[in-house]
């Protein structure tokens, strides 16, 4: 189903995705935040705002409605060719872009109705600058992926043409997923193989498919999460518009079987067969050839592919037989070089250290397919692949699924075989790879009790008198299913580990054939081999860059002269593009992933989604956990020599330490100068040296142990660079807790060119935090501080490990090492220091000291105090400092410093071992390690989710919005890490997801009132009470009465319902004053006479701050109250009030409070305004007032007023036209600033 893309630039830039019936509508959340991150800053720790979401992560705003609802006449075609789909959201340099498929083709067909198509082209829109809205037109080659420069570009092409002035920073993501290896079906779940499928119906769910499988998985996220906040009927209604797209990696073709290529078949419909082939390749430790080798913490393994094969025959009868490969289940790594065959295997950690990963791996497989064989094709001859081969013999031994038996079957049928088949040796007599075929007999047991899946459609009755005018009345059935899997691996799984897994695919098919008594001519195998040669350069193109080799056997069952020059073309092009483009590649698979750091994904605004971040932020305590570990770290330059091999490494490795600083969690032992730094050396390195001294620090550690009653050690990970090596050992029990664990290398001799200098790095996962540990060499001399310097940085910026992760990408850091940094006095005047014991001296002058005072050197990290000799020079074997001739001045040479506010240093020494020069110097650490539970704290948020959603009355995933209101829904970036958004008109910061302000605040009693002496800022510190009590004149019980009577007679106010407002009790002035009460903008004169004359009639009148009657008013606001007097009859009823936020009521005479109690001519006359309080005597002399038409003899025409005679309605308004009613004061004069 084809859809339209649509643009609207304004009011704020917006991209939809329509088809008939529904629309998508992606909006960007207006920029309040700074611009981009800079480079610099690209990798670091990311802030998070009040709301839960980072600082700076790009937000937009998603919108799911049908096209009737919404008006698209603002809305411009963005593009002319047609959309299938959108992939998802990405972030690329804080810019959101919106990936949608433009291209695809059908390739397979795996049952009626199940289509597969293959993506050729792809676009990215950008939703938050037009910029790039005229960049990266151009069609991309879908064929070359193997040419992919780091820059996105065809490698060997961009000679002899002009390059872009302006390139689209989704160039390489574009070629990535333009190349032809990406497919994606709106039939079904193409993610899962078909015995993992629902037989229901082929429809699917984006809950069901497999994230490990999917890979726009960190794409369609944001849009699957959104999604999932939908209501049922808005959920089905997104799922019908084909709109959200699952795309998998790997192969997947079709091709048409005719009836005569299969003999003995006894069905009459005569319709052609289809042959299926799907490879599904796993995103969970994806990347090119040399960066991803083995398997990883959680037990994922490089290149892990799963094969299904699936023969379909009409009319509804359906084979389906699936097998998987992937690299061995071991950490090892491998360099690139550039000569074929010649790469180094370096497996790099203990046997104990892997056994972990190892059976998780094998636990999933079991878990997932059932029983498992292993095909093992590694040679019995190459050193390094023997030695694979070895350890992984070793751990499938210690496996527990080696020795359990299948449940309720023999015992001699274990869950877990294994067949070494060397290939290379099977192969190399004349036979050639025909030989490969022997393999059958080792493994032809397994083939028939691993079985295979088959199904068939047979007739619903049930169903058939509905859908019987469809043709859909029918249903499957399960007849039989695959209760094992071949796990096949090579080195690289590609070229001979295709060619085995076509011979096991066609012993599952000959076993489904010859159950029904048919038999598949050369026609059906001519065409099974060609599908699984194609299948075998797919996947190789993915991994290495090339097709595969050995093809033109598995393509037409022999080898002749033109596929063996095939071969050696394909090996060189993979030299070349390991060794020159896999890094680019590999990049962009981890842009695509979200594997980099310092990469933000895309986040969706939902108030909802925010308020629960928020929560879970504040109740981080409830689902995550922090404790104390003991940390080692030591440093020693052996300076060339051996013979400490043999030495008691306890009074360094095990020094005598409290009992809390014993026995740490992790040991971590970095050496210099393991070997001798001879032009030899220098250019190769020799592990063999340094595997002696790990072995002989284990041996110390171990029984260190046993004598304090603790676990043993064993070692996690070892590197080296020529001369420069580090170990790192922990306790057997911590294995489960440490994850992602990495090494990587820098050198810096000769410019970078050398191993001589430089530094080893490995870091951790340990829990939730992450861990780094470095040795390094930097240069020597004394004068060569600032190229000391230039080495830190250098490794420092320039040693990385996997997806672009660098030293301060972690918690803690430690360095420990000879820095070569030397004390900046005289040989004789450091000797006399050093015999005097003034370290202080010593150290104010010691460079590296100086250097990370000045910042030049280590910024932001520490030292601790010390306080043992310099460790360099010394004469081997004694304590006395260098007495040759180059009479070396003594120097604190070997430190360790750390890094992060979790470490705490508390020992910093050096240790007596004399068979150096340099003396080894080590120290104990306190850290802290978080550790969140993941499900517990998934638990919390959906129930945190459910609560609020209820609190609200509904979902806010998809509510309509105003436009001009989003930035107020949205809310502002924080102008500095650590504080909240800024606030708008309808958010707060300081309320919980922008609701109203309300107070709930009531007095504690009828008399109470807030406090004037308390300061009016409420935080400021004060011992004064918030409220006081104000004394009241009890009322008599006529006067209640008679206030209860005019109460229930006048009119409900038309106002919100609230609690009234409490007016202070008027005061008794003496005759002739006036009292001026302000009540919230209004101005309330009332005038007392004598009970003779007419009675005072209160009048309001909206205030006017610029009037001086205003000012005078808030003036008399400051001055104290005078002492409460006796109430005058006139005011014993209260006033019936209106609310402050309504217009008041005038009311006739007859109705006001209080004229209850005068006769009725007073009631009904005229009466004239008070006197002003600033105007004294002459107030009383202005008893008339100018009627309506007539002047004053001192000042204009009195303007009409409304409400104050008695022809007018009782609830008249004051702001009424009602001329009439002004002959009622026409005696009345207006009042006149001074």
């Amino acid at each position: 189903m084809s859809m339209r893309i649509l643009l609207r630039d304004h009011p704020q830039r917006a991209i939809a995705l329509v088809t008939a019936s529904h629309s998508l509508i992606f909006r960007h959340s207006p920029a309040t935040g700074g611009g981009p991150p800079s480079a610099s800053s690209a990798g670091s720790v990311q802030t998070t705002s009040a709301h839960g979401v980072a600082a700076g992560v790009p937000r937009c705003i998603v919108e799911f409605s049908s096209v009737d609802a919404l008006d698209l006449g603002d809305f411009r075609s963005l593009s002319t060719l047609p959309i299938q789909g959108t992939l998802g959201l990405i972030t690329v340099n804080n810019d959101v872009f919106l990936c949608v498929v433009t291209g695809a083709t059908r390739v397979a067909t795996v049952r009626p109705g199940e289509n597969v198509e293959r993506i050729h082209a792809v676009e990215f829109h950008c939703l938050t600058t037009s910029e790039y809205d005229d960049t990266l037109n151009e069609d991309i080659n879908p064929y070359p992926t193997d040419t992919l420069s780091q820059d996105g570009y065809e490698l060997g092409q961009s000679h002899g043409r002009r390059e872009p002035a302006f390139e689209h920073p989704c160039l390489a993501l574009k070629k990535l997923l333009s190349g032809g290896s990406f497919y994606y079906s709106v039939d079904f779940d193409l993610t899962n193989r078909l015995q993992d499928r629902s037989t229901g119906n082929a429809t699917f769910d984006f809950d069901s498919l497999d994230e490990g499988l999917l890979w726009n998985s960190y794409m369609i996220k944001p849009l699957v999460e959104f999604r999932s906040r939908l209501g049922v009927y808005e959920r089905e209604a997104l799922d019908s518009s084909r709109i959200l797209t699952s795309a998998i990696r790997g192969f997947v073709h079709s091709i048409t079987v005719p009836t005569s290529s299969i003999s003995g078949r006894s069905s009459s419909s005569g319709l052609p067969s289809t042959l299926t082939l799907i490879s599904r390749l796993s995103c969970r430790r994806a990347g090119t050839r040399f960066n991803a080798r083995g398997i990883d913490d959680d037990g994922n393994v490089a290149n892990f592919v799963e094969t299904e094969t699936v023969l379909w025959s009409p009319p509804g009868l359906c084979f389906s037989y699936a097998q998987v490969r992937g690299s061995v289940p071991l950490f090892w790594e491998q360099a690139t070089g550039l000569l074929p065959g010649h790469q180094k295997i370096q497996i790099t950690r203990s046997p104990e250290a892997t056994q972990l990963a190892f059976d998780k791996h094998f636990e999933g497989l079991e878990l997932a397919y059932g029983a498992i064989h292993i095909v093992n094709l590694l040679s019995e001859s190459k050193p390094g692949e023997v030695e694979l081969t070895n350890a992984f013999r070793y751990h499938a031994s210690k496996s527990p699924l080696h020795s359990a038996p299948e449940k309720g079957g023999s015992t001699d049928n274990q869950l877990l075989g294994e067949t070494d088949f060397d290939f290379h040796a099977e192969t190399r007599g004349p036979g050639g790879y025909e030989a490969a075929s022997m393999i059958r007999r080792w493994i032809e047991g397994s083939a028939d009790g691993f079985a295979y899946y088959l199904a068939d459609q047979v007739p619903d009755d049930s169903q058939r008198s509905q859908s019987e005018k469809h043709g859909t009345g029918h249903k499957t059935t399960v007849i039989l299913q695959q209760e094992g899997v071949f796990r096949t691996n090579c080195l690289d799984c590609l070229d001979r580990t295709n060619l085995v897994q076509t011979i096991i695919s066609q012993m599952a098919i000959e076993a489904f054939l010859g159950h029904r008594k048919e038999r598949a001519g050369s026609d059906f195998w001519m065409r099974h081999s060609t599908v699984w040669a194609d299948n075998g350069d797919s996947l190789s193109k993915i991994y290495a860059g090339t097709g595969a080799l050995k093809s033109s056997f598995t393509r037409h069952g022999k080898m002749s002269l033109a596929g063996a020059l095939s071969d050696a073309r394909k090996s060189a092009t993979r030299m070349y593009i390991n060794n020159f483009a896999d890094k680019g590649r590999q990049n962009t698979m981890d842009l695509l992933l979200g594997r980099l750091m310092g990469q933000t994904p895309v986040h969706l605004f939902d108030p909802i989604n925010d308020f629960v971040s928020s929560e879970l932020n504040r109740r981080a305590a409830e689902y995550s956990s922090a404790k104390t570990i003991n940390i080692w770290a030591g440093t020693l330059n052996l300076n060339g020599r051996t013979t400490g091999i043999e030495s008691d490494l306890t009074p360094w490795l095990c020094p005598e330490v409290v009992s809390s600083q014993q026995n740490p969690e992790i040991v971590a032992v970095g050496f210099q100068e393991i070997v001798e730094l001879s032009p030899q050396h220098i250019m190769s390195t020799d592990p063999s040296i340094r595997q002696l001294w790990e072995s002989a620090a284990k041996t110390t550690l171990n029984e260190a142990a046993k004598r304090n009653g603790s676990e043993e050690y064993v070692l996690l990970r070892s590197g080296q660079l020529v001369g420069a090596a580090l170990a790192i050992f922990v306790k057997s029990s911590v294995l489960n807790e440490i994850k992602n664990v990495e090494g990587s290398v820098k050198k810096t001799g000769m410019s970078g060119m050398a191993g001589n200098k430089g530094a080893v790095a490995i870091r951790m996962d340990y829990a939730n935090t992450r861990l780094c540990f470095v040795t390094a060499h930097l240069a020597a001399g004394f004068a060569n501080y600032e190229e000391r310097n230039r080495d830190y940085r250098t490794i420092s910026h320039g040693l990385r490990f996997q997806r672009n992760r660098s030293i301060e990408d972690h918690d803690s850091i430690i360095w420990l090492g000879d820095f070569n940094y030397r004390i900046g006095l005289g040989d004789d005047k450091v000797r006399k220091l050093i015999h005097m014991g003034d370290l202080d001296k010593l150290y104010s002058n010691d460079q590296l000291n100086l250097q990370m005072v000045a910042g030049l050197a280590f910024p932001f990290y520490s030292e601790a105090r010390i306080t043992f000799m310099p460790t360099y020079k010394y004469n081997v074997g004694s304590d006395d400092y260098d007495t040759s001739e180059k009479a070396r001045i003594p120097a604190w040479c070997d430190r360790v410093l750390r890094k992060g506010s979790n470490l705490r240093q508390v020992n910093y020494n050096t240790a007596p071992l004399r068979f150096s020069d340099h003396r080894p110097v080590y120290s104990t650490f306190q850290c802290t390690i978080s550790n969140v539970d993941e499900a517990l704290k998934n638990q919390l948020s959906l129930e945190i989710y459910n609560r609020r959603r209820h609190e609200l009355g509904g979902n806010a995933a998809n509510r309509g919005m105003d436009e001009s209101d989003d930035e107020d829904l949205i809310g502002y970036d924080p102008i500095a890490p650590g504080l909240p958004p800024a606030s708008s008109d309808r958010r707060k910061w300081w309320l919980d997801n922008g609701a109203p302000a309300r107070s709930n605040i009531q007095p504690p009693s009828s008399n109470s009132v807030p406090n004037p002496q308390r300061p009016p800022n409420p935080f400021t510190p004060t011992t004064k009470p918030d409220w006081v009590n104000q004394p009241r004149a009890p009322l008599s019980r006529q006067q209640s009465s008679q206030s209860a009577k005019s109460s229930a007679s006048a009119p409900a106010p038309n106002v919100s319902t609230g609690p009234t407002r409490r007016l202070p009790p008027p005061l008794l002035p003496s005759s002739g004053s006036t009292l001026s009460l302000p009540s919230r903008g209004t101005l309330e004169q009332v005038s007392t006479k004598s009970p003779s004359k007419q009675s005072p009639k209160p009048t309001h009148q909206p205030a006017d701050p610029s009037s001086p009657q205003t000012s005078s008013s808030i003036e008399s606001i400051k001055k104290p109250a005078p002492p409460v007097p006796k109430k005058p009859a006139v005011l014993l009823s209260p006033t019936s009030q209106r609310s402050s936020f309504s217009t008041d009521v005038v009311k006739s005479p007859s109705s006001l409070p209080g004229s209850a109690g005068l006769p009725p001519s007073a009631s009904h006359a005229p009466v004239p305004p008070p006197p002003r309080r600033t105007e004294g005597a002459q107030a009383a002399k202005r008893t008339t007032a100018p009627r309506d038409g007539q002047r004053a003899v001192d000042g204009p025409v009195l303007p009409p007023r409304t409400g104050s005679g008695d022809s007018g309605p009782a609830d008249a308004l004051m702001d009424d036209d009602g001329r009439g009613e002004m002959s009622g004061v026409g005696h009345w004069k207006p009042l006149r600033p001074r």
